[in-house]
């Protein structure tokens, strides 16, 4: 009854995804096992009983309206709070699928094209250099500048091979030296970020190489440049409010809601040296598009039913269709010479688009389906969406050391759960 009960309100929280009213939910649609589901139940709860995890809320939406939705464990495990259904999560890099969602909406608008220059809107990066790694005869290793080849493109930042990276992976002297560069320095916002950042050596050439990094941070101020507004007015304008993602923002700014910002365990806080994310509430200027959102269920499964559905909600066109294929196709793949190092987090099984991973290939002992497309956070959140089953789950929680072991457990249980006989004849029927 209790499960009856949550699924009822979800789909009337979320609503259909061509009308937008509500139906009564099933338990679990067409094409999904009631007791393999029920495992994904005993595995969370474990999780929480052993004390690996404090809590999470997971959702399976299929045909638009929610298959699986349990909650487990608790917001805080410090206070005691339960999981509820109403909590907030940082969602670090899934905030990097919302910015180059509201990035693309503009190349809708014709306001931005995908092979305009950086430089065009954020001078800074007009001269940028690359920094290359070149040894003495003693051995050591020297950074030597070099001018970039081509310019850095919106395309660039869209699909990380803007030669941007991150200085907490890796020991690159390029990274060595964004780690020691006080890049976080002081309360600044977009504008001066990108213009620390310009001053900073590239990893490697304009697109050659995936590199993970501030790239959808600076598409942030591309953002701000192009629509005149910061990046929480526009996306609040375009996206948050029309699609009723009202718990989704850069900050919590409300008292009353500091006990529903779920929290990790006590023991499970280190998320790198990005440290004016770690506390919501702590108010700043910056508003980062690559990893600064906080958001709950609720908003984030409006947003993928968005994606899902072509880029439609409630009636109301957010994306073109052809938008959301160009975004959910793979853009690094081999014929573009594109590199891939040590640090492809996608993993060898994908590609990239804009703002996710595309799976590419199916890996071996696995259902998981090519054309795929997902993202996680650092903070423990992750989601995928399957265009073929019609599909997304999102697993909402505050885990950073257990949330890659989870996120591969939890999606073999679902494909475990997706009936096989119903698949092939969905597949055979189309």
């Amino acid at each position: 009854m209790a499960v009856a009960l949550g699924l009822l309100a979800a789909a009337v929280a979320w609503g259909s995804p061509s009308t937008g009213r509500a139906e009564p939910p099933v338990s679990h649609a067409a094409g999904f096992s009631h007791a393999r589901l029920d495992r994904i139940s005993d595995y969370m709860r474990n999780e929480v009983t052993t004390g690996k995890i404090p809590g999470a809320i997971v959702l399976i939406q299929q045909h638009g309206k929610p298959v699986y939705l349990e909650k487990f464990g608790f917001i805080d495990v410090e206070s005691g709070h339960p999981m509820t259904e109403d909590a907030i999560f940082r969602l670090y890099s899934m905030s990097k699928a919302i910015t180059s969602v509201a990035a693309m909406m503009l190349v809708d608008d014709g306001k931005l094209a995908l092979d305009d220059p950086l430089s065009k809107y954020i001078p800074a990066f007009a001269n940028v250099k690359v920094g290359v790694e070149k040894r003495d005869e003693g051995g050591n290793v020297t950074l030597a500048l070099e001018p970039a080849r081509h310019p850095i493109t919106i395309e660039d930042l869209l699909r990380h091979t803007s030669g941007l990276t991150y200085g907490f992976y890796g020991k690159d002297a390029v990274r060595k030296l964004y780690l020691s560069s006080n890049l976080y320095l002081g309360d600044f916002d977009n504008a001066e970020f990108a213009d620390r950042l310009a001053k900073l050596p590239l990893m490697e050439q304009p697109g050659t190489g995936f590199d993970y990094g501030h790239s959808i941070d600076v598409l942030g101020r591309v953002i701000e440049v192009v629509s005149g507004k910061s990046l929480y007015e526009f996306e609040k304008q375009r996206l948050f409010d029309p699609l009723g993602m009202n718990d989704t923002a850069f900050y919590v700014t409300d008292q009353a809601k500091r006990p529903l910002i779920a929290e990790p365990m006590p023991d499970d806080r280190s998320t790198g040296p990005v440290t004016g994310l770690s506390d919501p509430m702590q108010l700043r200027r910056w508003q980062g598009g690559g990893a600064g959102m906080v958001s709950s269920m609720s908003d984030y499964a409006r947003f993928l039913q968005m994606l899902l559905n072509g880029g439609t909600f409630d009636g109301k066109r957010y994306l073109k269709p052809e938008t959301v294929a160009l975004m959910t196709s793979d853009h690094i793949g081999p014929g573009t010479k594109i590199s891939h190092d040590g640090f492809y987090f996608p993993g060898a099984d994908s590609g990239f688009g804009f703002g996710f991973a595309v799976r590419t290939t199916q890996p071996p002992n696995t259902r998981f389906p090519v054309g795929e497309y997902r993202w996680d956070g650092v903070g423990g959140t992750f989601f995928f969406v399957d265009p073929k089953d019609d599909m997304f789950m999102i697993c909402m929680m505050q885990s950073p050391s257990q949330r890659w072991r989870i996120e591969n457990e939890m999606k073999t249980m679902v494909y475990g759960a997706l009936e096989t006989d119903l698949r092939i004849s969905h597949d055979l029927a189309h």
